[in-house]
């Protein structure tokens, strides 16, 4: 498929943000009990003095966000995410403390979904409830198996049982919304073992599964040492065959990994998908906020180490650096006009179900003009819909083929 030509946008026909884009928070933990060989996500082995550095940490991380409010002032939070790392290692005193600030500082939405990533190797009956006591409404388990030759194989630190425990201890607190991590293409896995660890993790009832995938990242022990994987083959077998019990189990499949019954949607992620902004907190954390005012969509992140980023978020602190330009925090760069609808629909084409078109001005500013002949042409060769067909372009939705889900890859490259 031939790349289509756009011509270049100027920043002069782009006034048509939405006022109300939605905002969300993004919170890092960055430390782990021991680095899993297949991950390439910023987390670092946790040391025997943790309680310490966790306090400079979060002091850390509330310095930064009371430095970025004048980036966000007004703006209230659709939803938060501790990720990591693993924060369910965090003390429940810290976290109490880091939710404290964030609901001083900030504006919550009613309902704002709060979600914490849990590892079952870290946690207790007692740090689950003052997680719920806190305000986290939502909980996301790495379980990635069941099976314990695969749970050693990826060299995580929990077994079967502490996984079960987990899920039981959850509900136990009063947990209603809960997602699942499981992977699939494991280390000498077979489809009846895949299909196995899907059926346990449907059994365990939770309203969301994040079913994916193990990849071979750069710089990680698995990309430097590949452990023996099934083929391409086998794996596209055991996504089709994992679909279709998801399916028939009443999970909806909306987005490329992620699958949720009724009204358990993940909206931080979602968020994400649509374009959205997000204000991100702590060692290695991106963020991206639109300024309607100034026609710009901006994105950050800040250094990766625990160690630089309290010393930079610090020293910008006591200079004054942060209270003249909280830019000054981090690493920030603008999205370009050229290369705002790409990043759109990078994130926007991994909704299964799709999206309305008017999205499309709404989060980056791009009249239809820029984009509307494009879509109708790799709609005409059949790589997505538009409908209804008799409507304004900016009325219509827009959902990809079964060929355009097939081949994401090459129809994003359109974009590019």
């Amino acid at each position: 498929m031939d790349s289509l030509a756009h011509d270049p946008v100027t920043p002069a026909d782009t006034w048509v943000f939405s006022p109300h884009i939605p905002l969300s928070l993004y919170i890092h933990y960055p430390w782990c009990v021991q680095k899993c060989p297949y991950c390439d996500f910023n987390s670092h082995q946790a040391k025997v003095d943790l309680a310490e550095q966790e306090h400079l940490y979060l002091d850390a991380v509330i310095a930064q966000l009371t430095a970025s409010l004048p980036l966000i002032w007004g703006r209230p939070i659709q939803s938060i995410f501790f990720g990591g790392g693993t924060p369910s290692l965090m003390s429940a005193a810290g976290f109490s403390h880091l939710m404290t600030q964030v609901r001083q500082l900030l504006p919550l939405a009613a309902g704002c979904e709060i979600t914490l990533e849990a590892n079952p190797g870290t946690v207790d009956e007692a740090k689950f409830a003052a997680f719920y006591a806190a305000g986290v409404n939502r909980l996301s388990i790495g379980i990635q198996s069941f099976n314990p030759e695969h749970l050693q194989a990826l060299g995580r630190i929990h077994d079967e049982q502490q996984a079960w425990s987990a899920i039981a201890t959850a509900k136990a607190v009063g947990f209603e919304r809960i997602n699942l991590d499981l992977m699939y293409g494991l280390p000498n896995q077979t489809l009846a073992q895949a299909l196995d660890d899907l059926a346990q993790a449907l059994a365990a009832d939770t309203g969301h599964l994040s079913h994916y995938q193990l990849t071979l990242e750069p710089n990680t022990p698995f990309y430097r040492q590949p452990p023996v994987l099934p083929d391409d083959d086998h794996c596209w077998e055991m996504q089709e065959a994992c679909q279709s019990r998801l399916a028939a189990a009443g999970y909806q499949h909306y987005e490329v990994s992620a699958y949720a019954k009724a009204q358990q949607a993940c909206q931080h992620n979602l968020n994400y998908w649509q374009f959205g902004d997000y204000l991100g907190l702590g060692a290695g954390a991106h963020g991206k906020l639109t300024f309607v005012n100034e026609q710009s969509i901006w994105r950050s992140q800040m250094p990766s180490s625990p160690g630089s980023y309290i010393r930079e978020v610090n020293q910008a602190m006591q200079q004054g650096l942060a209270v003249q330009n909280p830019k000054q925090l981090g690493r920030w760069w603008q999205v370009e006009p050229d290369e705002r609808l790409f990043e759109f629909m990078l994130n926007g084409l991994r909704l299964q179900q799709g999206f309305d078109v008017s999205l499309i001005s709404e989060r980056t500013g791009l009249v239809a003009d820029h984009w509307e002949a494009q879509l109708n042409e790799l709609a005409q060769q059949g790589w997505l819909t538009l409908s209804p067909a008799d409507a304004a372009i900016t009325a219509r939705r827009l959902n990809l083929t079964e060929q355009g889900h097939r081949y994401l890859n090459s129809l994003l490259a359109q974009w590019v």
